[in-house]
């Protein structure tokens, strides 16, 4: 088998809610997504954000390194594609997950069976939530997108804070904990949007609101000024998604920077590297927990991910890994990828058929492509 065709599409879709975060309004949903192609006709399929020059780093450096190469023969490639450039952990993931897509169809078996079998069939998943929807009170969109999410059966809620005065931010919470009560599992994601002092006394009134994690609440390259909040606060601080080599995540958790880390696998050079970092994170008593923003395929890559990751500790209460499922307007994910499992019962079945388990419709990559 040799791998004959590497295209990109770059799809762009206006948003009918606009929201945001701490630090950008978003008002379009974009993703890059790469097509593999072979002489037997088995077609391999990827993701990764549309950031940094990432096309054009897979279009004219990365793909011409795998033309007429066996999609099989993954370990070489993968090296050749990460030691070339310096590497690029959003390029080399989306055309990995390509790759694992298209080695699980030559071998007839789901990603996580090429691993050695997978260690559940199903997921656990909590409702990331799109941050101050545009032209609604806040804390009445909260209330609602967070009793809505528990109401479906949702492991959890995930709200975006940071872009309000903190008192105002604090009281929306407030709000939230009160009409879902003091056992929902509640998260907060900053986006890196605070100073050290602000990041101190918010993470302490979470952690009285009872708050599960408390995500990215300082400016994340190289986390920096992580180790010494977390020392400051006994609710979990989580980050690590920007992340984008196997060198950054080591020194992340070796110095203790963050409680829980999240490698993406379209962001930190692919399937196996997210798998070598909660390895990683283990072995140093660290929570994994993968992020996940993105659309079908990437969601399709992080399920098969999360059923090879076992608790973070033995006991026998330690919590498996959630997906985090994005629960806002996203055609990339419910119309590109329409066989994606759904949550039923509070969980998302792993996909068995081979590669990522899906099929994509190559009709909404055209209606949605910008080019």
């Amino acid at each position: 088998m040799k791998i004959t065709t590497v295209e990109t599409f770059h799809l762009r879709h206006g948003l009918s809610v606009v929201g945001g975060n701490s630090e950008v309004t978003i008002r379009f949903r974009e993703a890059l997504l790469v097509r593999i192609g072979t002489d037997q006709g088995l077609v391999g399929w990827g993701e990764t954000p549309v950031l940094g020059g990432v096309r054009s780093i897979i279009d004219r450096q990365l793909g011409p390194i795998l033309i007429g190469r066996d999609p099989r023969r993954h370990r070489p490639l993968w090296r050749a594609l990460w030691g070339t450039y310096f590497g690029n952990g959003l390029a080399v993931g989306a055309v990995d997950i390509a790759l694992h897509d298209l080695w699980g169809k030559a071998m007839g078996a789901p990603i996580a069976d090429l691993y050695g079998g997978r260690l559940r069939d199903g997921v656990s998943a909590y409702a990331s939530t799109i941050g101050y929807p545009e032209g609604v009170d806040p804390e009445s969109a909260y209330l609602e997108m967070a009793t809505t999410a528990l109401d479906r059966g949702f492991a959890g809620v995930k709200l975006r804070i940071g872009a309000l005065p903190v008192e105002h931010d604090l009281a929306i919470i407030r709000a939230v904990r009160d009409a879902v009560g003091p056992d929902a599992r509640l998260m907060v994601d900053i986006n890196g949007g605070y100073t050290f002092a602000t990041a101190v006394r918010v993470g302490r009134e979470l952690e009285r609101l009872g708050l599960y994690w408390y995500e990215e609440p300082l400016p994340p390259p190289i986390l920096v000024g992580y180790d010494k909040l977390s020392a400051h606060l006994d609710i979990a601080v989580a980050g690590g998604e920007h992340l984008g080599s196997r060198a950054a995540f080591r020194e992340a958790i070796e110095r203790r920077a963050v409680d829980i880390i999240q490698p993406d696998v379209s962001l930190c050079g692919g399937i196996a590297e997210a798998l070598f970092v909660a390895d990683l994170a283990r072995e140093c008593g660290v929570q994994a927990v993968p992020h996940c923003w993105g659309g079908g395929i990437v969601t399709a890559a992080t399920i098969q991910l999360l059923a090879l990751l076992p608790p973070p500790s033995p006991s026998k209460s330690a919590e498996w890994p959630m997906l985090e499922l994005d629960v806002s307007e996203n055609p990339f994910r419910d119309e590109l990828v329409p066989d994606l499992p759904p949550l039923r019962d509070g969980s998302i079945r792993v996909p068995t058929a081979p590669g990522l388990g899906i099929t994509v419709d190559e009709d909404v990559v055209r209606r949605y492509a910008v080019d």
